[in-house]
């Protein structure tokens, strides 16, 4: 049986590094492990617990629970916006992290990587992230980091995927996602 790994991407621009760096833990994934990349973090309005209620909850952010469910650990890809998480990624947090205690996150192990312009590859969001995702229940990875400064130089002629370097990083981190979920895989 294959750990289901499902990634969060924290950008929504359709050129976004952080898309194509999603697209390339896609492609390089190893054996025994499948990696679905999530893409309606769009459509889920800002989590309120007014709507969050049976017969309320929009049918969008009960998607994103129901893939949230299936999988067996997540991967987060955040860009560094102002220095810190982008909205899309931190909402998708908040839903998961619902109901209290018991929401889709809580106990599955959680890595967060990225990409940035910065020369530090936006650790700030990385690290706010973890925060977030931690909080919300989820095992965070905390030794699971990967984090690629200059984005736009490093990206400008070769997607991600294509990159040597990168696909040996990614499967380096999947590997230990895979590790750490292959208890609650079984």
């Amino acid at each position: 049986m294959s750990v289901r790994i499902l990634g969060l991407v924290g950008s929504l621009r359709s050129g976004s590094h952080n898309r194509q760096l999603a697209e390339a833990a896609v492609k390089h994934a190893p054996e025994g492990v499948d990696v679905a990349l999530y893409d309606g973090l769009a459509d889920v309005p800002f989590y309120n617990e007014d709507i969050d209620v049976e017969g309320l909850v929009p049918e969008a952010a009960r998607r994103l629970r129901e893939a949230a469910a299936a999988a067996d650990a997540f991967l987060l890809f955040s860009p560094e916006y102002n220095g810190t998480i982008p909205a899309v990624l931190k909402n998708a947090i908040d839903w998961l992290s619902r109901p209290y205690g018991a929401g889709a996150l809580v106990g599955k192990p959680v890595a967060v990587v990225g990409t940035a312009l910065g020369q530090y590859g936006g650790v700030w969001a990385q690290d706010e992230t973890r925060k977030a995702v931690g909080i919300a229940g989820g095992t965070v990875l905390e030794d699971v980091k990967l984090s690629i400064p200059n984005s736009a130089g490093r990206f400008a002629e070769v997607h991600p995927a294509d990159d040597a370097e990168v696909g040996d990083l990614l499967v380096g981190v999947l590997d230990k996602v895979a590790a750490a979920a292959a208890p609650s895989a079984v």
